[in-house]
């Protein structure tokens, strides 16, 4: 059976073509045809580690993405030399029609992209066509996969940028074209949309900042403990990308004691209303296996159209 490292899907996966097909699994996802179990998450204490397991059935293929997260990595002690990523992971594709195992392959720039695509999908979706100033809290990986992928689905002319290390968003600026703010709140203010993507575990967009008609990608934490939004900001339109999974996952929504108005995908079939133009829209993403799937499956054709014109 044959591995992809992580540089042959690099190779291989294009914004482009993952936008369409996360959108796509979202829409399928949502009408029920897609079987998807809520993430099973093991804990790893004594090396401050979780480990994920992500499975998905969608027409002929069985996906499972085993992820881990372990946010030590980004600070290497004595047992390793340099940082590590934080999240990696392994994906395997396997027959729905036999069971017989496909191929495997490097999961973490999937993640990684699948992450931003389906952002880029929300954002088409549900900020205005005219959108201008883009907002990106934090300037690590996510930062620089999400300013990638909305690029594709809207004309920005002002991409700010903040972060808690000002070299980081520095050095993100001078990449990216974006430019620096002094504070969060400077950054959020005035923005059409705005993408968190900087760790935390308490809340950091405050929704004393926002305004209607205002898009918020909530990115940047899993789990019913932690929060990136505070309570006023979770009163805007509450998108997601499953129910179960949010109401089992998600800090914001189960510390705020609210449910979603709607899934991503109900409302690309336009089976849900739209968000009042009297609210701003959070959009809260907590990374689903369908959209894994998606993406993988990509990869394993792009793959196999590779191996038959050679």
């Amino acid at each position: 059976m044959e591995y992809l490292a992580e540089e042959q899907v690099r190779e291989l996966l294009t914004y482009e073509a993952l936008i369409p097909a996360v959108e796509q699994a979202l829409i399928s996802l949502s009408a029920g045809k897609i079987q998807q179990p809520l993430r099973s998450i093991l804990r790893v204490p004594e090396h401050d580690g979780l480990f994920g397991l992500m499975p998905a059935i969608d027409g002929d293929l069985i996906g499972v993405k085993m992820v881990s997260l372990y946010e030590g990595n980004a600070r290497p002690g004595e047992a390793q030399a340099s940082a590590l990523p934080t999240h990696q992971a392994v994906i395997q594709l396997l027959s729905a029609q036999t069971g017989e195992p496909l191929v495997a392959m490097d999961g973490r720039l999937i993640t990684e992209m699948r992450t931003a695509a389906v952002s880029a999908v929300a954002v088409r979706l549900l900020a205005p066509e005219n959108a201008k100033v883009l907002t990106i809290l934090g300037s690590g990986v996510q930062a620089r996969s999400h300013i990638r992928a909305l690029r594709l689905v809207r004309n920005f002319t002002d991409v700010r940028v903040w972060s808690r290390t000002e070299a980081h968003a520095r050095r993100f600026a001078d990449e990216s074209g974006a430019r620096v703010l002094p504070s969060a709140e400077e950054a959020v203010r005035g923005a059409d949309v705005v993408v968190n993507v900087a760790a935390t575990r308490v809340p950091l967009v405050q929704g004393a900042w926002l305004r209607p008609g205002m898009v918020v990608c909530a990115v940047a934490t899993v789990g019913p403990d932690r929060r990136e939004l505070d309570d006023a900001a979770m009163q805007g339109f509450l998108v997601v990308e499953s129910r179960p999974s949010a109401m089992r996952e998600s800090g914001d929504l189960i510390g705020a004691n609210l449910e979603p108005n709607a899934e991503l995908g109900e409302l690309l079939a336009g089976n849900r209303p739209p968000a009042s133009p009297e609210k701003w829209v959070i959009f809260k993403s907590l990374g689903v296996g369908a959209t894994d799937l998606a993406a993988a499956r990509l990869v394993w054709r792009e793959r196999g159209n590779l191996t038959r014109k050679s």
